[in-house]
């Protein structure tokens, strides 16, 4: 977890708090909670101006102390910005109230990107950069929003929010959208390598959840996201292979020719499989793809390759099994049921065609 720091002690915020309370451990509030507890605008004007002891760090957001804010103080700030009432709701309604459960869903607000990251504990470097030496922070809030990015808040706009986690005390996106914030500001294909590559091998995230997340966020479409989200699938494959491995010997399967390819006799290659039964017909693939725009998804006269592959077997009499990395993780023993079943079953289908299995 990284550790924010504080810029001014303390003790520099006590006559602030006695004079006007305010809940949280910063002296940030905005405009209408202000209102909310008796205080006008022509005092807070006054306690604004030189010598007031107050600032105005964001439009309509205050900070009840003189002095450099914190880093907490600008995020929190940048979060009450963001959260305020939209434009036309009557003057002297009370601040919205803090728990995520009751807030007025068009006004959910949460820091994303790189101060997310930051948040999150992630070690951001080169073009990432980091919170500490941060001139603007992201913050997420609904598509409908009429916000302007202003001083050092940045407004990025979604269509779908996930919900925000509190991390030390302030609303943050989760580490996949944090990610995908990020990503969406990259053209670095090597940062964008390293990022995601980063993310998975130190366990912020999975690769799965991180790959749904970058297609909810339209950013699939990239190149250098694709390629970075395919290298890291390749690694998945090795350790799904793996667990593949370990679940047939553990689960006391027969031995299976393992990668080869089947073949008709004299004829076409009908692809490579991962593990291949050659007495009951039986077949198991891991499914580790990554769709890129572009490739064949007819719905109706054609199929994607994965299914005509497996058209082609099951026409041979052949049973072809996918295989996720995320199945034999969480659930091996699920996985060496279905094997198992289809291995028992064998008998009850019809005799498969005669098909050669070569090493891949």
């Amino acid at each position: 977890m990284t550790h924010l720091s504080s810029a001014v002690p303390a003790s520099s915020a006590a006559p602030a708090a006695r004079e006007l309370p305010v809940t949280g451990p910063h002296l940030v509030a905005d405009a209408a909670q202000l209102r909310a507890r008796g205080i006008s605008t022509a005092r807070l004007t006054a306690r604004c101006a030189p010598g007031g002891g107050w600032q105005r760090l964001l439009p309509g957001v205050f900070l009840l102390r003189s002095g450099r804010p914190t880093t907490e103080e600008r995020l929190h700030a940048a979060v009450r910005y963001a959260r305020r009432p939209p434009a036309g709701r009557a003057r002297g309604v009370p601040a919205q109230p803090t728990s995520e459960e009751s807030r007025d869903p068009g006004t959910v607000a949460m820091i994303t990107g790189p101060a997310a990251l930051a948040l999150h504990g992630f070690p951001l470097e080169g073009p990432v950069g980091s919170l500490a030496t941060a001139e603007r922070y992201d913050v997420l809030v609904p598509r409908t929003r009429r916000l302007r990015s202003t001083a050092f808040v940045r407004i990025v706009r979604g269509a779908e929010l996930p919900v925000p986690q509190q991390v030390t005390g302030v609303p943050t996106a989760p580490v996949t959208r944090a990610l995908a914030d990020t990503v969406a500001e990259l053209s670095d294909a090597g940062a964008v390598t390293r990022l995601l590559g980063c993310a998975v091998r130190e366990g912020y995230c999975g690769t799965g959840a991180l790959l749904a997340e970058l297609r909810r966020c339209g950013l699939m479409n990239r190149p250098c996201v694709l390629d970075a989200m395919e290298t890291l699938l390749r690694e998945d494959r090795g350790v799904a292979e793996e667990r593949l491995y370990r679940m047939v010997e553990e689960s006391g399967l027969p031995d299976p020719a393992w990668n080869v390819e089947l073949r008709l006799p004299q004829g076409p290659s009908l692809g490579t499989v991962d593990a291949y039964w050659p007495e009951q017909a039986v077949a198991v693939e891991l499914d580790t793809r990554v769709h890129r725009p572009g490739e064949a998804h007819e719905p109706d006269a054609t199929w994607t390759e994965s299914a005509r592959k497996r058209e082609r077997l099951e026409l041979l009499g052949i049973t072809l099994l996918h295989l996720t990395p995320r199945k034999l993780r969480d659930a091996a023993e699920q996985q060496s049921c279905v094997v198992r079943t289809a291995l028992l079953t064998a008998a009850d289908r019809e005799p498969a065609a005669y098909v050669e299995v070569l090493p891949r």
